[in-house]
């Protein structure tokens, strides 16, 4: 009965919203996505190639919003630390052709 119980509560998952004081565990390597977003299609994958440089990677066109004038890429590669992960997306955040980074 008692491994019920844990099973049970292994599977349960804690929820994490503005209110949470608790951060998500994450361990690393992980696998871990970016969303880059931007008004220049061509130039939005250029900066993923700049910013992932030699590091093995996935690149997939997003959808342009409703109008066209944005456009979006999902990028993804496998980081090793939490360092690696801020590093990547502060360099994405930084320039000066991507409007917003998730």
């Amino acid at each position: 009965m008692e491994n019920r119980e844990t099973l049970r509560e292994e599977r349960e998952m804690k929820i994490l919203d503005e209110n949470s004081s608790d951060k998500p565990q994450i361990t690393y390597p992980t696998p871990w996505g970016f969303k880059i977003i931007g008004r220049n299609k061509e130039e939005l994958h250029s900066i993923i190639k700049e910013v992932m440089q030699e590091k093995e990677h996935l690149c997939s066109y997003g959808n342009p919003s409703k109008n066209g004038k944005f456009h979006s890429y999902n990028a993804s590669c496998t980081v090793e630390t939490k360092e690696e992960r801020d590093a990547l997306f502060k360099k994405f955040q930084e320039h000066p052709s991507v409007e917003m980074v998730i």
